[in-house]
């Protein structure tokens, strides 16, 4: 199939990671669904996408609740036919504390969408890619580097990717039948702003709190451009996209 012939799905794509990648993928020739549960937001990502018309739409959907999740990967397989990359990147820090101090509310939020969100979009995008004629596709989840080595404090945050990494794994084993590739990248420390406050400080292992170096945004683009590009017999199951200099190899 040509480039121009695909399409992508992007979750999270108002904001931060998400709506650079899903630009990033339009601007590329993908044909890009842009989701979020602000379809304004997402409307604005395209405009500034600048893409042609109807190379991308914006469709809101909180991924967290199953039907919504249904009723979009209905919604794109009506448009479009077919769907040939999913990014599971919506997500979100959740509350901070030790495990005591963490809310019921707070943890319940933080699976449902980090994890439940994940696992109902992978859902859907895998039986899409199953059933599509010609078969299969990749699906690329958003991890973290807290998955390998957890920040204090972060328990729901560290649990959900944790289990991330294993719905990649299963994913990658599952798909193989069905040419459905699943990767996965690992990400430490990329300038957004739901990671402003790393720049000002965050608490560290040994008790102390320290600002912690960054990395743009656009190189974390390039990776996902790079596996999305993959031809079907390759797949990066794993990347690790870091600061070079962030307390991540050695912490603590």
């Amino acid at each position: 199939m040509s480039l121009l012939s695909k399409v992508a799905l992007v979750t999270g794509a108002g904001s931060g990671i998400g709506k650079a990648c899903a630009i990033a993928l339009a601007r590329a020739g993908w044909r890009t669904v842009f989701v979020g549960r602000r379809v304004a937001l997402l409307q604005a990502a395209i405009a500034e996408a600048g893409v042609e018309e109807g190379a991308a739409v914006a469709l809101g959907c909180d991924v967290s609740r199953a039907a919504e999740v249904d009723a979009l990967f209905a919604q794109v397989k009506q448009r479009f036919g077919r769907l040939d990359l999913l990014f599971n990147n919506a997500g979100m820090l959740g509350p901070a504390g030790t495990i005591d101090a963490i809310s019921l509310e707070g943890w319940h939020q933080t699976l449902a969408v980090n994890l439940e969100g994940a696992f109902l979009c992978a859902r859907a995008a895998f039986a899409l890619m199953k059933a599509q004629q010609p078969q299969g596709g990749r699906i690329i989840n958003n991890g973290s580097i807290s998955a390998q080595v957890p920040r204090p404090q972060t328990v729901p945050y560290t649990v959900t990717k944790h289990a991330i990494n294993g719905l990649t794994q299963c994913l990658a084993l599952d798909g193989r039948e069905y040419g459905i590739a699943c990767g996965q990248i690992d990400i430490g420390n990329v300038r957004t702003d739901m990671t402003a406050p790393m720049t000002t400080g965050r608490l560290q292992a040994n008790g102390e709190h320290k600002a912690e170096p960054v990395f743009e945004l656009q190189e974390l683009v390039g990776a996902l451009l790079y596996m999305a590009s993959l031809p079907p017999a390759a797949n990066v199951l794993n990347m690790t996209v870091m600061a070079t200099t962030m307390p991540f190899v050695g912490r603590g």
